[in-house]
């Protein structure tokens, strides 16, 4: 059909075949005799058995392509039909790019080549730039197939997003048909409905960093609540001594998360992120609606020093009030008669029965990590008595989580020896930014 040193339009003369592809398209390298350039030509046959569908995301792929501008995306040169070509039985259609010369990062995997933390760091960076670009025009432009075959590290050492044969140049609107695209294991569920936004690509970027990081294709790892869980296989694929940051593991988790309002919502958030390490800050932003109901939680931090304060609030059972109410009344007495004053004692203890139970009570829990004392430090207060002093060397603390229990989230830090309980809030969102700042400060280095 084609063949090595055929010239199509008089123009691309064609050389070897490039990767796989499927029944009724074939890509190859070719030079482009007006410039004496190599060129991509992407070739598909107008088969009486290929799916309308499959012609129209080849030629919106053209049109697409026409207009971007990135030094990381082959540059679009021409768009023809070979429909009078003599030899052909079918009308067959091409597209012309660029040629990037190098290694896919999918050759490079089926070459057992491992790759170094800082190595798929930097890949994540340079995609996510690439993402930022076209996330940011006007309509956004959506890749949605992000995998190591259509990432390709140049001669240049520079990493290239190629094959937009799945663009989506428009968002999804409802009541409208789209064409359900994507690779399995790197595509969102969310895609597979039809309905792909920005946040879709990066989950395909993480699963591809996923890839890399452990060797193994994400649809073949197991899955945990829905979300690719790759940490046992970091721990098989690198020697005991390597070890991956948990920040940087906590950042890829973020960016496959299931639901959408759980990871990045947009490519720059996640690059400032993974510079930055501002996890919490962009778990609650991605929410546009989040906002916390109370101010339950406040954090000041430095590179020594983390210190969180959780103020949760309850009703009083009948005990504390009786307690509460017993306590008051005596101080009462005390402060203005300097003696217990059995009357005054008995009225206050009516007065404050009566509002203390009909009022909910704060319970403020201090916690404090302190690196360079190697200590964790848990302390409560209840209106103004401080109790329940706990302490604990910090390096023996793993990652916290929260439990749902009688409506709160209750926020767990475990250690060897015991679970801490730092207390319960009523958001959802708050214990989740919560968790991600101790994470992230916990792996500030």
């Amino acid at each position: 059909m084609f063949n090595p040193d055929q010239c199509l339009k008089e123009r691309y003369q064609l050389q070897q075949k490039l990767g796989r592809t499927a029944a009724g398209r074939q890509t190859w390298l070719a030079t482009d005799l007006q410039s004496n350039e190599q060129v991509t030509v992407k070739l598909l046959a107008f088969s009486p058995e290929m799916q309308w569908e499959e012609f129209k995301l080849f030629e919106r792929e053209a049109q697409v392509l026409q207009a971007l501008n990135h030094p990381r995306i082959p540059r679009y040169r021409d768009y023809f039909s070979l429909d009078k070509e003599a030899g052909l039985k079918l009308p067959w259609f091409g597209l012309v790019q660029d040629y990037i010369p190098g290694d896919s990062l999918q050759e490079l995997l089926d070459k057992n080549k491992q790759s170094s933390e800082k190595q798929v760091r930097e890949i994540a960076t340079q995609v996510l730039d690439i993402l930022i670009y076209l996330h940011e025009l006007s309509p956004p432009v959506l890749h949605r197939d992000i995998k190591p075959s259509n990432l390709i590290l140049g001669e240049d050492q520079q990493v290239y997003l190629v094959d937009f044969g799945a663009v989506q140049a428009q968002a999804a609107v409802t009541g409208v048909t789209f064409t359900v695209v994507g690779t399995s294991g790197y595509a969102p569920l969310e895609q597979f409905w039809g309905r792909a936004v920005a946040a879709s690509d990066l989950y395909a970027l993480g699963a591809t960093l996923i890839h890399l990081l452990t060797g193994t294709a994400p649809a073949d790892l197991p899955q945990k609540e829905g979300r690719i869980y790759f940490r046992d296989s970091l721990r098989d694929s690198f020697a005991s001594h390597v070890s991956i940051n948990p920040q940087f593991i906590t950042w890829i988790e973020q960016m496959t998360e299931m639901e959408l309002e759980k990871r990045f919502s947009t490519a720059k958030q996640a690059r400032e992120s993974l510079e930055h390490g501002l996890m919490q800050s962009y778990t609650s932003t991605s929410t546009n609606n989040h906002k916390s109901s109370f101010r339950e939680i406040k954090v000041n931090k430095s590179k020594e020093q983390l210190a969180i304060t959780i103020a949760s609030r309850g009703m009083y059972n009948l005990f504390q009030i009786v307690i509460i109410s017993c306590f008051c009344s005596i101080l009462t007495s005390l402060i203005f008669y300097q003696e217990v004053n059995p009357e005054v004692s008995v009225l206050a203890f009516i007065i404050f029965f009566f509002f203390v139970g009909r009022e909910k009570i704060t319970r403020k829990t201090y916690v404090l990590l302190d690196r360079s004392r190697n200590l964790l430090k848990i302390e409560r207060k209840t209106l103004f008595i401080k109790h329940g002093l706990q302490q604990q060397a910090m390096t023996e603390i793993s990652d916290p989580f929260f439990v749902k229990k009688a409506g709160k989230y209750e926020i767990r830090l475990p250690s060897t020896q015991n679970i801490y309980k730092l207390g319960g809030v009523s958001d959802k969102q708050d214990a989740v930014d919560l968790i991600q700042e101790i994470l992230g400060w916990l792996n500030l280095k």
